[in-house]
């Protein structure tokens, strides 16, 4: 641009701020070679718009500096959009948002398309403000959003990992549920709470591992043989390093999500990761790392990627397709006349040529090696070992290493990675325990508060609630730690039975009559009650005819037994201390009596079953204690926890009854039945709206129902009728005379099971 044209633009800009006039003829020049003669009118009549609001010289340098690039992508009428836009900032109580709403606006650019995408984004911000700004008591003016400087800071992460509709949705969760709480709103928008983290990884798209776990799970156990667990590392959030897959003695760590890639579904990609760390575990020996430079490691874990590679193919042919479609082919001479280190670049192309053989390498020493590494493939096959391809990678790096470039700092990355491949940390081991890897990525989604810390304890679990305002879940919004019941005397338990023995007697009766009396035969026993006539004289003939006979001519009878599965779920929340005014025996004490003999009758009739207590202190620590599991027999040892039961907290039933629907759902049984004792409505201390956790425990009903899980409820409460209908329908049972409990308790079970 000519020093004329440079000096007549000056003129045109009329801000005074030193710094402004500094920078204006180097960003003018870039300008005019993006944008047309009006375009540079725009820009210019834009900045000075910004330098007269009143807000200082850093927002014009902001425009100055991001607005050209956003023009050109988006189109020139942008730029009165944003100058606009940042005068309405400049003149809200949001004033210090303004220059992170500039900084922020070129991230955002590059992930949309169009002008009306960009005033999307801008309606977003607006009704962001209008859900959180609050009135001053007293006054009728307006203060600034809490959370709308640390929403346009993350914004750059939020728009690489969400789409617009994702961004309006994080937004809304967090403006309605931290609206009243400033703290932890600049929180949740700084993305540094466990909300803020769950409420991404759901709006982002692809597939999470958590849909895909189940799956997973069958093919690492059934394909090969592996019961080590998963540890879930999240990519929505920038870190240093970029967390790859890894594989080590104890977990397989995986991606929250995976988005689909050249054609290949997220779940597929799942898929590919999983069988190549399988791959590792089954055929990789370990290695010295200190024996190798970190060049000469970079193509032994290529070779040995490639044979692992290779042989799952053997074993599983359809992983090939899989492989090479998420595997990239780097042009040749994509790195030359560069002043990059070029070992990466060269190893892609390596494992490609290794891996493909349509693949032309257009290069005689990645085709000597090919030659060299099927050859070992195709004479030794699984007999080939890890120790083999560090030869070859020594040998490839020997001939291949370029002295002048190898070990510059900068690396060349581009379509270099092999996404379904992890860190190789598994093959490699190191003599000094100080330079062990440390890359260990922790669960992004386990809870920083506070854990039972207990030998009997387990690691928390997180479960969704549902919001029946927005008709969604949270998700992660309930940590559930359970752990095994205290104990203390059996003989408690045994000395109930007795008070209770002619109740006692009279089930006994009622369980007679219920336990199966239909006798069904099973034929071909070589051992049995009575010969099988049919096929005996089928044997005879066999046998004199010169084949061999069938030794199973005998017949047996078995009694056609019940196949139920039932979870006793029972409140142990505060309010079990309250005392029955007529017998003076604590609500507490009635249902450990109601249990004893409700337990003593399910043992007789045969079904399996389990109990568990549950209480809560806020949504942060649902406690889950478990009183019988499905494998114990009904012992000493389970009336002791019986009788140590106590009361405290709240009662969140829904994810208690989330927690208890994961351990019955695995049961193998035709029917399902999940009883709840209660003495009150769903309630904790961090809900002040009782229709949350209302709707809350009838969602967990109708989750229970479409996994074949039958809910029931018994109720002490004698107000229930105004919640108890909206939670189970009409599956319930009001106790108004609560001394009637341990008669009515095991006779309510008998009718549902009859």
């Amino acid at each position: 641009m000519s020093a004329e044209i440079i000096a007549r633009y000056k003129e045109k800009f009329t801000c005074n701020f030193p710094k402004a006039k500094d920078v204006f003829p180097a960003c003018i020049e870039e300008a005019a070679q993006t944008l047309s003669p009006q375009g540079v009118e725009a820009y210019i009549d834009g900045a000075n718009f910004l330098c007269k609001i009143g807000m200082g010289v850093e927002p014009v340098l902001v425009y100055l500096e991001v607005m050209p690039e956003i023009a050109q992508h988006l189109g020139q009428g942008t730029m009165k959009m944003v100058a606009d836009y940042g005068y309405q900032l400049a003149r809200s109580p949001n004033k210090k948002a303004l220059i992170p709403f500039l900084q922020s606006l070129g991230s955002v650019c590059r992930r949309i398309d169009t002008v009306e995408d960009l005033q999307h984004y801008l309606d977003i911000i607006d009704e962001f403000v209008d859900k959180t700004q609050t009135v001053i008591h007293g006054h009728h003016s307006l203060y600034e959003s809490p959370g709308m400087v640390p929403l346009l800071n993350a914004m750059p992460q939020l728009i690489s990992k969400l789409t617009l509709s994702g961004i309006r949705n994080f937004i809304d969760y967090g403006a309605r549920n931290y609206n009243d709480a400033p703290d932890q709103q600049i929180e949740y928008f700084n993305l540094s709470s466990h909300d803020a983290k769950s409420i991404i990884q759901r709006e982002r798209q692809g597939t999470t591992f958590k849909a895909a776990e189940r799956h997973l799970d069958m093919l690492k156990d059934c394909l090969w043989d592996c019961d080590r667990p998963y540890s879930v590392f999240s990519t929505a959030f920038d870190q240093l390093r970029k967390p790859v897959p890894y594989l080590d003695e104890d977990i397989i760590a995986v991606p929250d999500v995976y988005e689909d890639e050249n054609g290949i579904s997220g779940l597929d990609r799942y898929r590919a990761m999983l069988a190549h760390m399988m791959a590792h575990k089954t055929w990789s020996t370990k290695l010295m790392a200190d024996n190798f430079s970190p060049h000469m490691q970079l193509f032994i874990s290529t070779f040995e990627d490639c044979r692992v590679d290779y042989l799952a193919i053997q074993r599983f042919p359809g992983l090939k397709p899989l492989f090479l479609a998420l595997h990239p082919v780097p042009e040749k001479g994509a790195c030359d006349d560069r002043k990059q280190s070029c070992l990466r670049y060269r190893a892609t192309r390596l494992s490609r040529a290794l891996l493909d053989e349509n693949f032309d390498p257009q290069n005689s020493l990645l085709e000597s090696f090919r030659e060299q590494f099927h050859q070992i493939m195709a004479e030794k096959g699984e007999d080939s070992t890890t120790q083999d391809m560090s030869e070859l990678g020594i040998k490839f790096y020997v001939k291949s290493r370029k002295q002048s470039s190898d070990s510059l700092p900068d690396i060349f990355f581009e379509n270099t990675e092999i996404s379904y491949r992890d860190d190789n940390r598994f093959i490699w081991f190191f003599h000094e325990e100080n330079d062990e890897a440390e890359d260990f990525n922790q669960n992004e989604y386990q809870s920083d508060e506070k854990q039972v810390d207990d030998a009997n304890s387990l690691p928390p679990r997180h479960y969704d609630e549902w919001d029946y305002i927005s008709q969604s879940y949270r998700p992660d919004w309930a940590t559930v730690y359970e752990r095994l019941h205290p104990s203390a005397d059996a003989a408690k338990i045994d000395r109930l039975m007795e008070k209770h023995n002619g109740l006692a007697k009279r089930l006994k009766k009622m369980i007679e009559a219920l336990k199966p009396q239909n006798k069904k035969r099973i034929r071909f026993q070589e051992e049995g009650d009575e010969l099988d006539l049919d096929i005996a004289i089928r044997s005879i003939i066999d046998f004199k005819s010169g084949q061999v006979p069938d030794p199973r001519i005998n017949t047996s009878h078995t009694t056609d037994s019940r196949n139920i599965a039932v979870m006793l779920l029972v409140d142990s929340s505060q309010s079990l201390n309250e005392r029955n005014p007529d017998t003076g025996q604590t609500l507490l004490e009635l249902s450990q009596e109601a249990l004893a003999i409700t337990a003593w009758t399910v043992d007789k009739l045969g079904d399996k079953f389990a109990i568990a207590g549950f209480s809560s202190d806020t949504r942060h620590e649902v406690r889950y204690q478990h009183i019988k599991g499905y494998c114990e027999q009904y012992c000493d040892e389970v009336k002791a926890r019986i009788s140590a039961m106590n009361a405290s907290y709240s009662t969140r039933m829904g994810a208690a009854m989330r927690h208890a629907a994961h351990y019955l759902k695995s049961q193998q049984a035709e029917k399902k039945l999940m009883l709840i004792l209660t003495d009150g409505e769903p309630a904790d201390i961090d809900t002040k709206d009782p229709q949350v956790l209302i709707q809350d425990t009838r969602k967990a009903v109708e989750e229970l129902k479409s996994q074949g899980i039958y809910s029931y409820c018994i109720t002490l409460d004698p107000n229930a009728d105004e919640y108890v209908e909206t939670i189970f329908d009409n599956h319930y049972t009001v106790i108004d005379h609560v001394d009637k409990l341990p008669e009515q308790l095991p006779q309510v079970f008998m009718k549902l099971t009859q």
